[in-house]
């Protein structure tokens, strides 16, 4: 009889393993447990987290809490790739803008080179600006950039909410 009551008690788990980014680790967890999730064990990178968990494999609702995990999961990863968009436009236009600076330098050293002092001071003239640009250029573009980003953001935070929001109501 003892062996019977233990079989009835018998339950399987299932694990999952997600690595996030550190400045979304509270909300991802929180989010989790929502979704029924238990976290077993946290593990830090350099710029994310790995975070184990474990839940009920017979949790009711289990179909719709999957539909609601996958739609968290996909916000999660949008809102990642937003915050890197943030940076890698403008980034990427100051980075060009220092090189054609760079450029410009190596003009200048090759005609100075060939005794062309006055073309070389021409040519350094905008190789130092080159250089001195990028610096406000990715401040103006990170910030209007940031502008729009934050919006999309902010959206998919709130559907997070709403997804945690549903999901608590199933368990």
């Amino acid at each position: 009889m003892a062996e019977n009551n233990t079989r009835n008690k018998f339950i399987m788990n299932e694990y999952i393993d997600v690595n996030v980014n550190q400045n979304l680790v509270q909300l991802c967890s929180d989010c989790y447990k929502e979704l029924g999730w238990n976290i077993i064990n946290t593990s830090s990178a350099v710029n994310s987290v790995s975070i184990k968990m474990q839940r009920d494999r017979k949790i009711k609702n289990r179909v719709a809490l999957c539909d609601l995990q996958r739609k968290c999961e996909e916000a999660f990863t949008s809102i990642e790739k937003l915050e890197r968009t943030k940076t890698s436009k403008a980034m990427l236009i100051s980075l060009g803008i220092g090189i054609i600076g760079t450029a410009f330098m190596a003009g200048s050293v090759f005609a100075y080179l060939a005794s062309m002092v006055l073309f070389s001071i021409i040519l350094a003239i905008p190789a130092f600006i080159g250089w001195t640009l990028p610096y406000f250029f990715y401040k103006k573009i990170y910030k209007e950039t940031g502008t729009k980003v934050n919006v999309m953001i902010e959206h998919n935070y709130d559907t997070i909410y709403d997804l945690c929001k549903k999901a608590s109501h199933l368990l």
